[in-house]
């Protein structure tokens, strides 16, 4: 799998740095610069320590089987600021690039930090423009919705189809989940689970190959 992060620091810099310090423990295959600037900190056969607890599908040590790209971004506590083009650019050049060289690695495969750590993590964040990678072949995006009626017994079972695992089997854990799956595929949604919700959620659901 590709998981993609934000720093959530103050610069490229101050993220790199960290990142090369074995104290924290914190490491990721990529970083991005919001100039664009690709840097390379761990080889892409080595195991990196960017995900941390978590899940997706099947996988519970998602570092082992996934590479780890840091987005130089930091999210305002109000308001919302876009991902620098430049980075987008150079982010959508290395995703080419490692789909090209590694064939086992699908786009439904390419997935945020928050995918696999519902409650626990929230990067990439609303601002990431998951639709613009779908459109250039880089990511999953629902296609034919239709709104359903709110169940979410069935909602649980598609997520899980998806990929998403709750970080508890009661309320609490799956409102994350739907959090997190808003997020990424429908940031202007909020309340309760909703027609629009249940709709993308099948349809995405009726997309993966692990239906």
């Amino acid at each position: 799998m590709i998981v993609l992060h934000y720093t959530a620091m103050d610069s490229a810099a101050v993220a790199l740095e960290r990142m090369c310090d074995p104290e924290p423990e914190v490491s990721a295959h990529y970083l991005i610069d919001r100039d664009g600037t690709t840097t390379q900190m761990v080889d892409e056969a080595m195991r990196a320590w960017h995900a941390g607890a978590g899940a997706w599908g099947d996988i519970t040590d998602v570092n082992s089987h996934s590479i780890g790209i840091e987005l130089d971004y930091c999210p305002p506590f109000e308001g919302t600021l876009k991902y620098d083009e430049r980075q987008i650019k150079s982010l959508e050049i290395l995703l080419t690039d490692i789909l090209h060289r590694r064939p086992e690695i699908t786009i439904d495969g390419i997935i945020g930090h928050s995918d696999m750590a519902p409650a626990r993590k929230f990067d990439p964040g609303p601002m990431f423009p998951w639709e613009r990678f779908a459109k250039a072949g880089l990511a999953i995006w629902p296609q034919d919705v239709a709104d359903q009626a709110p169940d979410w017994d069935v909602f649980k079972k598609a997520a899980k189809v998806l990929g998403y695992r709750p970080p508890s089997d009661d309320a609490n854990g799956w409102d994350a989940v739907l959090f997190a799956f808003r997020s990424r595929f429908l940031p202007s949604q909020v309340g309760k689970l909703s027609e629009r919700d249940m709709g993308v959620m099948l349809a995405l659901a009726g997309q993966s190959p692990l239906a």
